[in-house]
């Protein structure tokens, strides 16, 4: 099944805390995680996350400022954060295809201004924030369920086919076969649900699953690796590993 790793925190880093928990059982299939990333105390320099290519959409509270939030989607590259000496942020993270709400008001950056969309996610930030994390969770799970109700998040029957067989997925072709679609119907599915083509798709879940697998699983060799490694993380694998705490 597809779990990404956490983005890239730079070993040196002191005093920044991520933690996630599963959902329960009842969003499992909609929800990959809850999670937070905060600091300690304040730190000496301000902090930088490497933020890694993912197909999943977050959502984002800030808790120190409840009512800054946002729709969070990186696509086929990665990207720097500035996070400053001092934050608190958590959130809900979902499968890919899972979100179906309107992803033009999505961020694939920082989100450092206050929420003016139609989601009640200022509403759930300010609630949550009043809570530690365990509390959290639960004020994410109801605002989840009424995503749900509202028909903003569902289960996605082709990425979940597509996850739940990473394992024997190499090509496009395959990602068809397991999920019983032509590759045009593919090709629409996937726009359609998730913004990604096919091929950018694949490469995002290769990358990610080579995190939990031999790499030879995922790539026909080590020189394949590395490049596809390289043009999305803008690390070597050998960089990436002595450089952050994945």
């Amino acid at each position: 099944m597809y779990d990404p790793v956490r983005d890239g925190v730079a070993k040196t880093v002191e005093f920044v805390v991520y933690r996630e928990v599963p959902p329960p059982p009842a969003l499992s299939e909609l929800v990959h995680c809850f999670w937070e990333l905060r600091t300690e105390r304040e730190l000496a320099d301000n902090f930088t996350l490497h933020a890694m290519p993912d197909a999943c959409v977050n959502l984002l509270f800030n808790q120190d400022d409840p009512r800054i939030a946002g729709v969070t989607q990186l696509q086929t590259t990665h990207t720097t954060l500035e996070l400053g000496r001092s934050f608190n942020f958590a959130g809900v993270q979902f499968f890919p295809g899972a979100w179906r709400g309107n992803r033009e008001d999505s961020f694939d950056h920082y989100v450092g201004e206050p929420y003016v969309g139609d989601l009640p996610l200022v509403e759930a930030g300010t609630a949550a924030a009043e809570f530690d994390f365990e509390g959290k969770t639960v004020v994410f799970s109801e605002l989840v369920e009424s995503l749900g109700d509202a028909g903003l998040v569902a289960p996605n029957p082709v990425t979940a086919a597509i996850l739940t067989n990473l394992d024997e997925i190499t090509s496009v072709g395959d990602m068809a076969e397991v999920a019983a679609l032509s590759p045009r119907q593919l090709q629409r599915a996937l726009k359609t649900t998730t913004g990604f083509t096919p091929h950018d798709l694949l490469k995002v879940l290769r990358l990610q699953h080579s995190f939990r697998q031999n790499y030879l699983l995922m790539f026909s060799d080590q020189s394949h690796y590395t490049h596809s490694f390289r043009s999305l993380t803008g690390y070597t694998p050998g960089q990436f590993k002595k450089t952050f705490d994945v």
